[in-house]
């Protein structure tokens, strides 16, 4: 049994980890920053020839972005004595956790793409439409945009599935309600790849708070994450051609 885990579900259910002025503040960050990202994809959208060379400067700008986001949550859950290491769920207390947490990840692996893949199929989505012009092409795009994918798995890990899920369970008194709350910011964050495309972004944010609230801990989510956003970036080539 790991000693140092998620709360337990009473804990989760009845503590805020941050005060009210501060989840408002983090939700003030999340919009803001989906805003500018929808206005950069529509002014991209405006351009006959979009140039590459912005591409680069766009992966560290987000990795920017969600840096900052974990380091104003880090501020605020101090206030309540909260860690960044509690709020993810504490660490692996053997190779044995190691091991299950890896097949659970696999399994969710296959499991949120099969769902995705027949979303995708109702809504008609054009996958390769929606992110072809976010995806890398030369070696060190590849190599940025892995490095944005990492980002990505760590801190909107630790912003939606850890401090949002939280905080709306002790608002609501239903983790229910906090894993849909936090699906659909996650899916306004990546509003800048179109309507349909956020609301299969939705169910998969959905899909991993379910998973953070079940395994109480935010581990096999940001592999989850990682891998998927990761492996679309790398096969690209192959995927969308």
């Amino acid at each position: 049994m790991e000693a140092s885990r998620y709360p337990t579900t009473e804990s989760r259910n009845s503590r805020w980890i941050a005060p009210g002025w501060h989840l408002l503040l983090i939700l003030l960050l999340v919009l803001g920053f989906a805003a500018l990202a929808a206005l950069g994809a529509h002014l991209h959208g405006l351009t006959p020839h979009p140039q590459r060379q912005g591409l680069a400067l766009g992966y560290l700008f987000a990795m920017t972005v969600e840096w900052v986001m974990v380091a104003v949550v880090w501020l605020g859950i101090r206030l309540r004595k909260v860690s960044l290491r509690n709020l993810v769920g504490g660490r692996w207390e053997s190779g044995r956790a190691v091991l299950r947490d890896l097949g659970i990840v696999a399994l969710f692996f296959v499991a949120s793409n099969l769902v995705s893949a027949v979303l995708t199929q109702f809504l008609k989505v054009d996958a390769g439409r929606a992110v072809r012009d976010l995806l890398p092409h030369s070696e060190v795009e590849v190599a940025l945009y892995l490095m944005m994918a990492l980002t990505a798995g760590i801190c909107e890990e630790i912003v939606f599935r850890g401090y949002l899920q939280r905080q709306f369970t002790a608002l609501t008194g239903n983790a229910g309600a906090a894993v849909v709350a936090q699906g659909i910011l996650f899916a306004v964050f990546h509003g800048n790849q179109g309507l349909k495309f956020m609301a299969i972004v939705g169910v998969y944010g959905c899909l991993l708070g379910a998973l953070a609230w079940w395994r109480r801990s935010l581990r096999p989510g940001m592999i989850a994450h990682f891998l998927q956003d990761g492996l679309v970036g790398v096969l690209a080539p192959y995927l969308f051609k």
